[in-house]
């Protein structure tokens, strides 16, 4: 379960630290305040959160068992333990 949530976590800060980078790289001052203004950091928020909704979408189109298939939960068969499976 944390691996989709850092997945998550990293997807939603990948705007902000691409345009650190570029900031850093034009060496428009990282720190400087006029860099990082309520329109720049609102439109950072936006694409973050089209990255993260989206990501959710493919996770659930993509992700999981196949349609009518049977999960199968882990279990001891002859006294040795047998993963969960998917039929």
């Amino acid at each position: 379960m944390i691996r989709p949530v850092a997945t998550e976590i990293v997807l939603f800060l990948v705007p902000f630290v691409l345009y650190a980078a570029y900031l850093a790289a034009t060496r428009a001052g990282v720190l400087q305040p006029q860099s990082w203004t309520v329109r720049h950091i609102a439109g950072l928020l936006i694409a973050s959160l089209i990255l993260m909704v989206g990501s959710f979408l493919v996770l659930a189109q993509f992700g999981g068992a196949p349609p009518g298939s049977t999960y199968v939960p882990a279990h001891i068969e002859g006294g040795k333990l047998v993963p969960q499976t998917t039929r």
